[in-house]
């Protein structure tokens, strides 16, 4: 256990470009890869490198996040280990909720104060990636930083939608730009003209001496960390780049969270869920095993407690609990499951009159597409996108860089072609 490092993952945000997910939770709620949520990404990363002081700072829609973290991250007394929720709050001091990465930060310093850290890590709720945080303390240790940010290479095209940073021969950044325009990107290079990826971009992680972070936030009113805070730092802090050489990726977007998920039921995938040396952590449930009866599966996930008849699932996520009734093709979707069982669901077995009110029905096709929590899609129904919209918004369905989304708790009536 790493005793003197205490981890805060940003999770306050609308996470308006995962919308319509986001809808009615917050962005590190949103479930991914079947049983998990995206917050146990950085949380499982904490815990496998020895950071078990965590605090969660939560604003907006946080009630699925708090339920989750509450029922997951529970420690034994005598460790003084946690994962803490800091919720934003007014105070007779402060009257306005969060208004930045910055400043969510600054308005919990009192509370992360009591955690006795000498190191503060920030890390967000909303990127895939493993990483082994002991080195990158040994890295900041090492250099004597004051401030060490994360950086791994990426492409020109990618560069754009990045903090992009210059290190000198030290590994100390010399030069930080937020998200550069094309003129702006040809002083910025790193690496030689011919490599893919000749740029060095920030992935949002950042390690702070806890007396620097503290001076740096009280002494500006500026609320964000890659616009403001950072660039501000170089010339007064020893500020370095520690480069990551592993797997990284921002899934903030329904495109990229989509593929990402889709990535998993691949035989080769980037990013693991088979590492038991880096595990995954969630939410225990004591469910069945899934029942596939009379089913074609061909690269899927298929999770707990699920059931499938007479059906065909290919490249796809299935998530907890979820029915997919007779006659249904299923490619190249994320099927995100039920909270609750139907009564009776033992029925769906013996009785071919008995049709759960929720779930995916008979004869149904979804492609390119992803079904949240406690859909019912009743009978004869097509999600093809069959128009080939790029994007769209409507009460029962949203559309977004051609992936069909049908929010939590719609009901797609019978008959219906999307």
């Amino acid at each position: 256990m790493i005793k003197d490092v205490a981890a805060v993952i940003l999770g306050g945000g609308k996470g308006t470009r995962l919308f319509p997910l986001t809808k009615n939770r917050s962005k590190p709620a949103v479930p991914f890869g079947g049983k998990y949520r995206l917050i146990d990404v950085p949380i499982s990363n904490c815990i496998n490198s020895g950071v078990q002081k965590i605090y969660v700072l939560t604003q907006f829609n946080s009630e699925s996040l708090n339920r989750h973290l509450n029922l997951t991250y529970q420690f034994d007394s005598f460790s003084k280990r946690f994962v803490s929720l800091i919720a934003a709050e007014q105070t007779y001091e402060n009257t306005e909720w969060f208004q930045g990465t910055a400043d969510a930060v600054r308005q919990s310093i009192v509370h992360i104060e009591d955690s006795n850290a000498k190191y503060v890590l920030i890390l967000s709720g909303d990127q895939l990636y493993k990483m082994d945080f002991e080195e990158l303390l040994n890295f900041h240790k090492k250099n004597k930083a004051d401030i060490t940010i994360c950086t791994l290479p990426v492409s020109e095209e990618d560069a754009h939608s990045f903090g992009i940073m210059q290190l000198n021969q030290e590994g100390r950044i010399t030069t930080f730009k937020e998200k550069p325009s094309k003129n702006e990107l040809k002083n910025l290079s790193s690496f030689p003209i011919d490599s893919k990826k000749p740029f060095l971009a920030s992935m949002g992680i950042y390690l702070f001496n806890f007396k620097i972070l503290k001076e740096v936030l009280y002494n500006t009113n500026k609320t964000d960390f890659g616009h403001d805070i950072i660039p501000d730092t170089l010339n007064k802090y020893k500020v370095f780049g520690y480069i990551f050489k592993g797997y990284w990726n921002d899934i903030g977007t329904i495109k990229s969270f989509y593929h990402e998920n889709l990535n998993l039921t691949k035989i080769a995938t980037d990013f693991s869920l088979y590492n038991m040396s880096q595990p995954l952590y969630t939410n225990v449930r004591h469910l069945p095993p899934a029942k596939l009866i009379n089913t074609h599966v061909d690269s899927a996930l298929i999770t707990e407690g699920s059931v499938a008849k007479d059906s065909v699932i290919k490249n796809s996520v299935i998530g907890l609990r979820s029915i997919i009734c007779e006659n249904t093709i299923i490619e190249n979707a994320i099927i995100m499951g039920i909270d609750k069982y139907p009564e009776k669901i033992q029925n769906l077995f013996v009785n071919k009159r008995y049709h759960p009110k929720i779930g995916i029905g008979k004869n149904v096709i979804i492609k390119n597409a992803i079904i949240d929590k406690n859909v019912w899609i009743q009978r004869n129904v097509k999600i093809i996108n069959k128009n080939n919209i790029k994007d769209y918004d409507s009460d029962l369905y949203y559309i977004r860089d051609y992936i069909v989304i049908i929010p939590k708790n719609t009901v797609i009536p019978t008959n219906t072609i999307i």
